[in-house]
């Protein structure tokens, strides 16, 4: 496989995951009000607004900005800081906007840029890296979303229906 063939393979398959994470995140918000968005389970805890901000804010400081060198202006503290402000409509739009943002800049990535090391958040990584962390970080809060969903609202979220799951590998 020639190297362009390669990058493009991890591109799409990167972006095809960040939509993937999306799309599970739009069926939970479904199933939740503008006040569930905002309810956290515990003192510890995060609300799935928070959530939102979050990943907001970390998928542009590493995608946007640690990709495409424009300005980090992530202030990571109001993420989690926040108890009100948005209504479930707002924070999926400004996700949404962001991924698409971040998809730009993953898919302007040549196989240099995926392999020239930055510092992001205090971490030293590749742009591989760095694509590898927005894939993981958006799935890890995706599940938590998912999960704080099904607590709220007793019943399935249906992310597969329609698919035979107990298909084998062929």
């Amino acid at each position: 496989m020639k190297e362009h063939e390669l990058t493009k393979d991890f591109i799409e398959n990167a972006c095809y995951r960040l939509d993937v994470s999306l799309r599970m995140i739009g069926r939970s918000f479904e199933s939740l009000s503008d006040d569930d968005i905002w309810r956290r389970p515990n003192g510890v805890s995060n609300s799935v607004g928070n959530l939102m901000l979050h990943l907001r804010g970390n998928i542009t400081q590493y995608a946007i900005a640690g990709l495409s060198g424009r300005e980090d202006t992530r202030d990571r503290d109001s993420e989690f800081s926040a108890t009100s402000g948005y209504g479930k409509v707002e924070l999926l739009q400004m996700l949404g906007n962001t991924m698409e943002q971040a998809k730009s800049s993953i898919r302007n990535c040549s196989p240099e840029a995926l392999l020239k090391i930055r510092e992001v958040q205090g971490f030293r990584l590749s742009g591989t890296g760095i694509i590898i962390h927005v894939v993981e970080h958006l799935s890890y809060h995706t599940g938590q979303i998912a999960f704080w969903t099904k607590i709220l609202k007793d019943k399935d979220l249906g992310f597969y229906d329609g698919m035979d799951l107990n298909t084998k590998n062929s």
